[in-house]
């Protein structure tokens, strides 16, 4: 071998090694870029995602409630269980079972799923039909939601006491067929 071609040999180990340098020094950035990144997924981002499959959430005050994850929306989602509906704030949202690996960002959600929690209970109200309002302490309401309000919802109990409950409080409101 002429010293040419050693001088060439040892030059290409060199850049081999600058390479697998790189490769290595690269694969640590991104992966630490993709923990970073994570860190911007939201609950909301990743239920969006997995609309339309059935789900298990462990809900304060509640405890678990099952079925198909019908809507997502902003602060809250909408559970389809057998024979009632389930309006689930996600602030009071303890874990999720069944959720799909991926997220979708808000920025591509449509316009309907940016409403807030407060539309889908305008909703309730506008319908009529009883409910059960589920808060976080435990306690619940059986009742008719009449008006809602910035940061509370008006009820009506039985004989038609009526009651003002803090939107903060609420954990999630059950359909009553």
């Amino acid at each position: 071998m002429t010293w040419e071609e050693e001088l060439f040999a040892v030059l290409d180990d060199l850049e081999q090694q600058a390479e697998a340098l790189y490769g290595a020094d690269r694969d640590a950035e991104l992966a630490d870029r993709s923990r970073s990144e994570y860190q911007q997924v939201t609950l909301a981002s990743r239920l969006m995602a997995s609309l339309g499959t059935p789900v298990r959430l462990e809900v304060a005050g509640v405890g678990v409630v099952a079925g198909a994850l019908d809507r997502v929306g902003s602060g809250w989602c909408l559970i389809a269980g057998p024979g009632q509906d389930w309006v689930v704030r996600l602030a009071a949202v303890l874990a999720v079972h069944g959720a799909s690996d991926r997220s979708v960002p808000e920025v591509a959600w449509s316009a309907v799923a940016r409403l807030g929690l407060g539309s889908a209970l305008r909703r309730l109200a506008d319908a009529g039909e009883r409910c059960v309002l589920h808060l976080l302490d435990g306690t619940s309401h059986e009742a008719t939601l009449r008006r809602v309000g910035a940061d509370f919802v008006e009820v009506v109990e039985g004989e038609g006491r009526v009651v003002l409950v803090a939107v903060a409080a609420v954990a999630a409101v059950q359909s009553r067929d």
